[in-house]
């Protein structure tokens, strides 16, 4: 396994943190609004960790490092970590380098649509080239789509709907994985930003609604339940002759109005299986960057998913 984070890590970084719109939070703001989460020296001292933005893209990296753990664990191999620019400015596009060596790939649309990461034509053709391969399998996330409406009064009703204080009210992601997605066909659209439903008494988020019946692979057997995140992506399918399978929806928070919910929707898609066909060997998952994070929490569940994208070729 290999994961590519399709971001600047600069472009986010040295976002001007005067706008309020399409960026992530300073390290400062993070600590301020989760007091006193984040007040040990570790990451509170100025001489130990950064208190810019790049302070929350590092947040990142540590909570990766029990996904590595547990797919190293499994797989005998480490899980390197690639991104798009990194923090030096050096810039690895999606080529053999990353490509050539790896079974399963997971590429993480954390870029804000602002910073103008697009996949190239030859970086379409290089993924292309890798779902080819038999044993091959792609999971891209683009992350959530927060304030894609010019109306302020339904940015306003999207940001009460999911609470987060540190979420502008406009935060459009995964420019590059639409673009990937999109000149690979696979008819998946990141939308909206959904609050997930907790199971009554608890904070654990409710369990996922799951087609059992359409995963034949066992991508989600023993799996209940992801992890909770305040604004989850509903990814909707484009094309409803395609190949592509719901596997599961997640039950959405209706406490608060969201026009997704006003639209009459009480679910959103979750994770999404298009099986091999036509020249692509290789499966694809359309699955949040969150689940494979654990700055939101984690459980048995969610570990007993990244070990069965660990061994998905032993069962296939």
């Amino acid at each position: 396994m290999s994961v590519y984070i399709a971001w600047s890590y600069p472009g986010e970084a040295n976002r001007d943190v005067t706008q309020m719109d399409n960026r992530f939070s300073t390290m400062t703001e993070v600590r301020r609004v989760l007091w006193p989460q984040y007040e040990t020296p570790r990451f509170a001292d100025p001489g130990m960790f950064q208190q810019g933005i790049a302070g929350s893209l590092e947040l990142f990296f540590w909570a990766w490092v029990r996904f590595q753990n547990v797919i190293e664990q499994t797989t005998g191999h480490r899980v390197p970590v690639f991104q798009r620019v990194d923090q030096a400015g050096f810039r690895l596009p999606l080529d053999e380098r990353v490509l050539a060596d790896v079974d399963t790939l997971l590429v993480f649309g954390l870029d804000h649509v602002v910073t103008g990461q697009e996949a190239s034509a030859e970086e379409i053709e290089s993924v292309r080239a890798f779902l080819a391969r038999e044993g091959t399998c792609l999971v891209i996330g683009p992350h959530h789509d927060v304030g894609g409406s010019q109306d302020l009064e339904e940015r306003a009703m999207e940001y009460a709907h999911h609470g987060d204080a540190l979420v502008p009210r406009q935060q459009r992601f995964g420019l590059y994985t639409r673009s990937l997605m999109r000149g690979l066909g696979i008819p998946i659209e990141n939308r909206f930003g959904l609050r997930p439903a907790v199971q009554r008494g608890t904070q654990r988020i409710a369990p996922l609604d799951v087609a059992r019946d359409l995963d034949a692979r066992g991508w989600l057997a023993g799996v209940t339940n992801f992890n909770f995140h305040m604004h989850l992506p509903h990814y909707a399918v484009t094309d409803p002759a395609s190949s592509a399978r719901v596997l599961a929806r997640q039950p959405i928070d209706t406490s608060k109005p969201h026009p997704f919910t006003a639209a009459g929707n009480t679910t959103f898609n979750a994770l999404v299986w298009l099986p091999p066909g036509g020249e692509r060997a290789g499966d694809v998952l359309v699955a949040d960057s969150t689940i494979f994070s654990t700055l939101f929490g984690g459980d048995e569940s969610l570990e007993r998913f990244w070990r069965n994208l660990a061994t998905a070729s032993v069962r296939a």
